[in-house]
């Protein structure tokens, strides 16, 4: 049987931001991909980035280095 795992979720407010955070990660190698957001949260948009926990701090600190903001960070069990 599947088993739920914890993982970073980063939702944003629009899409463009969603989409500058792809770009951004992609360019950079950066850990994680573009999901629909999880029944869980909400966000105006409707996109999230999904990480690894451990992921985060690499994560947060590069995107708040290069300005691109999310409108909400957390940590959920989800399918994998």
């Amino acid at each position: 049987m599947r088993e739920k795992k914890p993982f970073l979720i980063l939702s944003f407010s629009s899409t463009t931001q969603a989409m500058a955070v792809e770009k951004f990660c992609g360019e950079r190698q950066l850990p994680g991909r573009l999901i629909p957001v999880p029944k869980e949260i909400t966000a105006g948009c409707g996109l999230a980035w999904k990480a690894q926990p451990e992921q985060e701090e690499t994560l947060t600190r590069a995107l708040e280095e290069a300005g691109i903001r999310w409108q909400e960070k957390r940590v959920l069990d989800l399918w994998n």
